[in-house]
């Protein structure tokens, strides 16, 4: 689902910085070329390398905070990591990822460090997998990005024919949004995120987007995932009124 505003006057630094006022998350990042530009508040590590460890933490599993009211909200955590649709949706991802690193790692280094972690963001929480590998000798960087790239948590499996089928269904081409920011270091370390939680806007158009979406399988309630892509826009819609 794409939110979007034409003829927005917007000034982007000023609401990146109200947009990880209200909702700081790790992988957060500000990117612009030319007049576009990227504000994103994102809580997801698509690849980070260190040495020759390389690993990635994908988010599949959202629940809503309910900051006022601690039962509750401790509540919705309990239900998350209890679901057997989001452990599902969770580990079909995982699965992908492990597949993918075991291109570019030494055989039998890939293994999932922690599996439906449970992680609290300001306005939600969040399963989140962690898998890791031993990259194999003289693996560069693009070899990396081309063994795993698009993400896994932003296509689903088997990743080709869904990507596939992405082409043939979305309406709004997704630019940037699902892709990757990050830095890489002189000594060729690495830490990029996927771009999700996110404020697309085109200066010299004044036109403003911003993207949300949840998973879609063979159990999903259309009702459900509908509150899911709201959720995930708050913060957007909320620094935007």
């Amino acid at each position: 689902n794409e939110f979007f505003a034409t003829d927005a006057l917007i000034d982007p630094l000023s609401v990146y910085q109200q947009l990880t006022a209200y909702s700081p998350n790790p992988f957060a990042a500000i990117y612009r070329l030319e007049n576009k530009w990227l504000l994103c508040a994102s809580p997801e590590r698509y690849l980070g390398k260190k040495g020759k460890t390389i690993f990635s933490q994908p988010i599949k599993g959202t629940s809503k905070r309910m900051s006022s009211n601690i039962n509750a909200d401790e509540e919705n955590k309990r239900a998350l990591r209890e679901s057997r649709k989001e452990q599902a949706e969770n580990v079909m991802v995982v699965d992908l990822v492990r597949n993918d690193l075991s291109k570019i790692c030494e055989e039998g280094s890939v293994k999932v460090d922690e599996l439906f972690g449970i992680y609290s963001f300001p306005q939600v929480h969040q399963m989140i997998s962690t898998i890791s590998g031993t990259l194999q000798e003289k693996m560069d960087f693009a070899s990396i990005i081309r063994a795993t790239f698009p993400m896994g948590s932003m296509t689903g499996a088997p990743k080709k024919r869904v990507m596939e089928l992405i082409e043939q269904y979305e309406i709004t081409k997704r630019g940037i949004f699902s892709g990757s920011v990050g830095y890489l270091t002189p000594e060729g370390d690495f830490d990029l995120n996927v771009v999700i939680r996110s404020i697309l806007y085109n200066a010299d158009k004044n036109y403003l987007s911003f993207p949300a979406g949840s998973g879609i399988t063979f159990y999903s309630q259309p009702e459900k995932e509908w509150e899911e892509c709201l959720m995930k826009a708050e913060a957007m819609k909320k620094v935007l009124e």
